[in-house]
């Protein structure tokens, strides 16, 4: 079994779900409130171990009622929290959702809390997971220092770092430097980059202008025009798949958490690509983030069906 390591944030969404989404100072009766586990951490690496993988997550949360529906999920999942600090004076991170159940398009504002506190300490208290670990995962919702932190351990032990490059922030450019793997979706590339991603040469530009900052390959994710990835050499496109989407929150994290674990256990780049492809187009058909994130075996099964592709 894979094993995916890296520091990630926290977040429990309180998700309302209406007909459609309010304008400036308009009030809309909604249909329900749901509460649950998220963040795109803690989604990704969910997802990620669903898929396949043993995870270990770095993060931090706070010891009140969010935290408490964080611990169930972990424990439900079997998810280690071996590095996750608990303040007991501390408030778990959170995000308020608005769902719109006519197209399934949400807003969301994110309140960090103890995910701001997540840095360089927390990820060296893990180093010796970092050494047999098959790929290191992380994104923007903790802080600077510990996506440093963790390329720093990624390339000292020689492990594959996929950076997730989200939600987007200023970072300074050597962050990029050797990064393995950078999965912007289509919004992240452009503000990155400075390149509208609308046609597969515009994707190919974006991708040069991180390979300029010195990362590796390059996977752009664009929602219902799919996947694209490139090394600066190999061109592959994947599509999206045709589900009926019923919250599209947890998309990108699925898609993510697919990724890793294939890379983590050393699939060919297109296969990859479906793999993750297949993971997101599940999760889309379900209510919440981290618990829609699909199982191995369904998403094996998708891959057969719509790739014709056995693993």
């Amino acid at each position: 079994m894979a094993k995916i390591v890296g520091p990630g944030s926290l977040i429990v969404d309180v998700t309302g779900f209406a007909p459609h989404l309010p304008v400036g100072g308009e009030t809309v009766k909604g249909s329900t409130l749901r509460f649950g586990p998220g963040g795109k951490g803690s989604n990704q690496m969910t997802a990620a171990h669903r898929a396949g993988s043993t995870v270990k997550i770095i993060g931090a949360r706070g010891k009140d009622v969010l935290g408490e529906i964080l611990q169930k999920h972990y424990a439900t999942d079997g998810i280690s929290e071996e590095y996750i600090t608990v303040n007991p004076q501390g408030e778990t991170g959170s995000a308020l959702i608005e769902i719109d159940e006519a197209t399934a398009q949400n807003r969301i504002i994110v309140i960090l809390a103890e995910n701001e506190k997540v840095g360089k300490e927390n990820v060296f208290a893990a180093e010796k997971d970092f050494m047999d670990a098959d790929a290191v995962l992380t994104q923007f919702e903790t802080t600077v220092e510990a996506v440093f932190a963790t390329k720093e351990l990624a390339v000292k032990y020689g492990k594959p770092f996929i950076l997730n490059p989200a939600p987007y922030i200023d970072v300074p450019k050597e962050l990029f430097f050797g990064v393995d793997f950078v999965t912007p979706n289509e919004t992240e590339a452009e503000a990155f980059t400075g390149v509208a991603v609308n046609t597969d040469e515009d994707c190919k530009k974006a991708a040069q202008a991180f390979f300029d900052l010195g990362v590796k390959n390059v996977v752009i994710t664009l929602g219902s025009r799919g996947a694209y990835y490139t090394d600066g050499n190999v061109e592959i496109r994947v599509p999206c798949l045709k589900v009926k989407a019923v919250e599209t929150t947890g998309a990108g994290d699925a898609f993510n958490g697919g990724l890793a674990t294939a890379i983590a256990e050393k699939m060919p780049m297109e296969q990859a690509l479906q793999f993750a492809t297949c993971t997101a187009a599940i999760a889309v058909t379900r209510l919440g983030s981290s618990p829609s994130m699909p199982y191995r075996h369904e998403i094996v099964a998708l891959m057969e069906k719509e790739f014709g592709v056995k693993i």
